[in-house]
């Protein structure tokens, strides 16, 4: 079998760049209602995402894409994931993340009625994301 007929295009897009596009054998993510995976001849769909690690497979090995948010299409072989945010393990900046993660748990714990609690869970839950895929798939 060629090997083209068992892949297939990901695409994953931000407002400012193309982050990854290349023909991988499989594709998960994490939508709202649950993880979805995708492989070559897959039904066309789309799917509003959460914050979560995008895992892709290629030649055997898996890559983390840390995604905030966003959707999926998925259309005649190709995926296409639009993203507010997008980041491959070598592009995050730890400390920055780290930074991120302490004003979000601060944030959180606060008495202060002006902080917006759903935007720094958020913030928190995207930050850990991205410290998790550096650990997890960089080595650093």
């Amino acid at each position: 079998m060629e090997e083209t007929a068992r892949t297939l295009r990901l695409e994953v897009i931000t407002p400012d760049a193309s982050v990854y596009c290349d023909d991988v054998e499989f594709v998960l993510v994490r939508a709202l209602d649950g993880d979805l995976g995708v492989m070559h001849g897959h039904a066309p769909l789309i799917a509003s995402l959460d914050i979560w690690p995008l895992t892709v497979t290629k030649e055997g090995a898996e890559k983390k894409i840390a995604v905030a948010k966003g959707f999926m299409e998925v259309n005649d072989n190709k995926v296409t994931i639009v993203t507010p945010a997008a980041e491959l393990p070598e592009d995050i900046d730890v400390k920055r993340a780290e930074a991120a993660k302490h004003r979000a748990e601060d944030r959180l714990a606060s008495k202060n009625e002006k902080i917006d609690h759903v935007r720094a869970e958020l913030a928190l839950k995207r930050a850990i994301q991205r410290l998790d895929v550096v650990k997890t798939f960089s080595g650093r």
